[in-house]
């Protein structure tokens, strides 16, 4: 995706290099490091970490569970391991914003550490994740990292959500697990959190209902103020980190003089002294730093060190001056790492590595240098080249490109590895001004103090399969009573493009070419079943490369092994002309029509009353009421349709979708929240049919408990809360040690209509390819 002269400008527009440099002095205040804890991108808590950062110079970092591939999509249609990516993405941009450190206990979208949906256990969630796997991998990032402050964002309480839970578990038993030289499998050297807090505020809401008050408040972070060369404050800061995530539909304007602080538990500690500050019995900057480790050896040099970060600081808007005391602060950091005794090592070196890292940032920044390096190509096979175009301001820089092992830089074009992996779209790690290879060496001298920083390309290079192709669909549909037996498959995008393209297909199966596609024809006599068609490039195995991008976050690509599932099913059709309102966040519409119905996708023109008489049914998407809002103004009108006779069927809203119980439905029909309290989590959840005869479960299907089997992820969520006496419910269904819930299908007769609302997350079951969520939408659709 290439960058325009646009993007550009907006790029620059946000980023002035005097905010950049201001903004990049702030770490030089402290060498105090503090990790926040949470399950999903989006969990961190954003604004405080603004003011801990920007304000207090803390160094901060997130550990995150997993990368929310069970969460919503408020921007697309990708869902599980391809959310993931776009997730895992938007929580990096969000990083950067807050300069933190992230990392993932998730390793790959295989890993058993994933977001499997909502649960409302640890215990479970923990199960799910295994342990002992949750906790080495924990392990491995606190000796990584080598937080001194550990602090969860939720409380592991009834009432929130089981990752949440697991994770604040976790942290209790990773201060001990990181600190104990007998752990086994990680050979890292140990390290103690000198402090774990837990959050003194609730974490109720539109989402969860914390059945406890929170532990009293044993220190207070203050987050009122403002930044002083920006004007904004901190909560604003941490909102424009937190708009980042807008498959969440994250980011909200905070008012200037909005007051938010932040009340804190210490729940252990290994430092004496009266807890008054966060940092109360740490070593606050370098000056304490000496003392903390009992190193008086270098006590002075450090001494001197933060004289010179502080002199940096003071010198500020004077780009020259701020320089020239960053590189002398340099200067005896570095005198102080190589005169270190080795008693106190495990305490100094990684500070004073970081705070290398930070001074040669401030001397670059404030040296004047501004670099644009992009490649002429951000999609490279094994083995390719692109030129790279290089623009720099500063004479006085060194400026050299870094490539990754088995690259080439050569006559000013980068060449990819011939045995390069795809990119990975599930990093480990991440650390904002520390480029991902390859990468731009940029270094500076000032005052014959040298320094270098690791600069990212404009747009870091994807890299693809040596051997791909792309099945349009890769998940395919044949209904044994529509009459047919036949899938048109295109093959698109092979590389090598002259390779040969084939499917292993099972017995009695067939595919031939037919007008520019693969007709794929099930044996005669095919069991209903799921089948899966690897395929093949020359015979050879071949990936497919689901490319992603949003201007948010730039390019990314998931790269698996490339093959046909296709889900042989048998499900009567309704006779039924079918109109689809969507709103961009399902995929309801294609997976009907491969189910063989009459289904029209309707515009915003079409909802008007000579439009609504084309059709017997109206299906409206998930948060359809929100992303079209000519939708909602045209509810009078479809009330008087369906009062008329037609047939409307509403998948599930979130309360704030513009669901307005009074006025959307025909009937008053309220959304249940928090949503943990209007949801069945357990995919597996017995479902009882209050009504065995109603139509519903009838026609032009039989809905059994075979239907209910092999769903994904969980039942259902957003349930009805309260509703109209004239809806009736249809199933009642419970999580583990719950009352049953009655909202998840609802429906009514409206006049000669019916108006069906179905909280069942029927959407994601159509794209996992589950028979009876295609059974029970056939019946839903149904003329009444």
């Amino acid at each position: 995706m290439p960058v325009s002269d646009q993007e550009r400008i907006a790029a620059q527009m946000r980023s002035p290099r005097i905010v950049r440099l201001w903004r990049a002095l702030a770490p030089l205040r402290s060498c105090v490091s503090f990790m926040n804890t949470g399950a999903h991108p989006d969990d961190e808590t954003s604004e405080m970490l603004a003011a801990l950062a920007f304000r207090d110079g803390l160094s901060l970092s997130y550990a995150c569970s997993t990368r929310g591939e069970g969460g919503q999509n408020d921007i697309g249609t990708e869902v599980t391991h391809d959310l993931g990516v776009v997730r895992t993405a938007e929580m990096e941009r969000a990083a950067d914003v807050l300069n933190l450190n992230l990392y993932w206990l998730s390793e790959t979208p295989d890993d058993a550490i994933f977001d499997f949906g909502f649960s409302k256990s640890g215990t479970e969630t923990l199960e799910k994740w295994g342990r002992e796997r949750t906790l080495k991998r924990f392990v491995e990032i606190v000796r990584t990292e080598r937080p001194d402050i550990i602090c969860p964002t939720f409380l592991n309480i009834p009432g929130q959500h089981g990752h949440h839970r697991a994770m604040t578990e976790m942290a209790h038993d990773v201060v001990s697990a990181a600190a104990d030289p007998t752990f086994s499998g990680v050979d890292l050297p140990v390290w103690q959190v000198k402090k774990l807090y837990l959050p003194a505020w609730s974490g109720a809401g539109d989402a969860y209902d914390d059945d406890l008050p929170p532990p009293n408040a044993t220190l207070t972070v203050e987050a009122s103020g403002e930044d002083p060369v920006t004007g904004w404050s901190w909560a604003q800061i941490g909102e424009q980190s937190r708009a980042f995530h807008r498959t969440q539909g994250m980011g909200r304007w905070v008012p200037h003089g909005t007051r938010k602080d932040w009340p804190l538990h210490l729940v252990r500690s290994t430092v004496d002294g009266p807890d008054k500050a966060l940092t109360a019995g740490l070593p606050a900057d370098l000056s304490q730093l000496a003392a903390f480790a009992g190193a008086p050896e270098v006590e002075a040099g450090l001494a001197g060190a933060q004289a010179d970060c502080n002199a940096a600081i003071g010198a500020f808007p004077d780009m020259q001056a701020v320089a020239r005391h960053a590189a002398a602060a340099l200067t005896k950091v570095r005198a102080a790492r190589d005169a270190c005794p080795e008693r106190a090592r495990a305490e100094v070196q990684h500070r004073l590595a970081a705070k290398e890292q930070q001074l040669s940032h401030v001397m670059r920044v404030a040296s004047g240098v501004e670099l644009r390096a992009a490649l002429a190509a951000d999609l490279l096979r094994p083995g390719e080249s692109a030129a790279l175009h290089v623009e720099a301001v500063g004479a006085a820089a060194e400026i050299t490109p870094v490539v990754p092992r088995g690259w080439r830089f050569v006559n000013g074009t980068i060449q990819v590895a011939a045995d390069a992996a795809p990119s990975d779209p599930y990093p480990a790690s991440y650390t904002p001004g520390r480029a991902r290879l390859p990468a731009m060496r940029v270094g500076v001298t000032v005052d014959s103090v040298s320094a270098e920083t690791l600069l990212p390309l404009e747009t870091p290079p994807v890299v693809l399969p040596a051997r791909s192709a792309t099945l349009a669909p890769d998940r395919a549909l044949i209904n044994l009573a529509a009459g047919g037996r036949s899938i048109a498959v295109r093959i698109a995008d092979a590389f090598p493009a002259e390779a040969k393209a084939s499917l292993d297909l099972p017995d009695g199966w067939r595919a031939e070419p037919a007008g520019g596609m693969l007709q794929v024809t099930a044996a005669q006599g095919v069991a209903p079943g799921l089948y899966s068609l690897p395929l093949r490039l020359d015979d050879e195995p071949v990936m497919t490369v689901n490319r992603i991008a949003y201007p948010h976050i730039g390019v990314h690509a998931r790269a698996f092994p490339a093959a046909l599932s296709v889900r042989v099913l048998d499900v009567t059709l309704p006779e039924a002309r079918i109109g689809y309102v969507g709103g961009g966040n399902d995929r309801v519409c294609r997976w009907l029509r491969a189910l063989g119905l009459d289904v029209t996708e309707l515009d915003d023109g079409a909802l008007t009353t000579e439009g609504l008489k084309a059709f017997d049914t109206l299906l409206v998407g998930i948060f359809a009421m929100r992303t079209r809002p000519a939708l909602k103004a045209a509810m009078p009108l479809v009330h008087d349709w369906v009062a008329a006779g037609g047939n409307l069927v509403t998948l599930y809203h979130r309360p704030w979708d513009a669901w307005d119980p009074q006025r959307v439905p025909p009937r008053m029909l309220e959304i249940g929240k928090p949503s943990l309290r209007w949801r069945v989590t357990d995919e597996n959840a017995e479902v009882t049919h209050l009504q065995p005869d109603h139509p519903l479960f009838n026609t032009p299907n039989r809905i059994t408990a075979d239907d209910w089997a092999g769903w994904h992820k969980e039942r259902g969520l957003y349930f009805a809360k309260s509703w109209d006496p004239d809806y009736e419910p249809l199933l009642e269904m419970a999580d583990p040690d719950e009352a049953p819930h009655r909202g998840a299908l609802l429906s009514a007769r409206i006049g000669k209509g019916r108006h069906s609302h179905v909280a069942l997350i029927l959407h994601h079951q159509m794209e996992k390819l589950v028979p009876g969520a295609f059974r029970l939408m056939a019946n839903l659709l149904a003329r009444p």
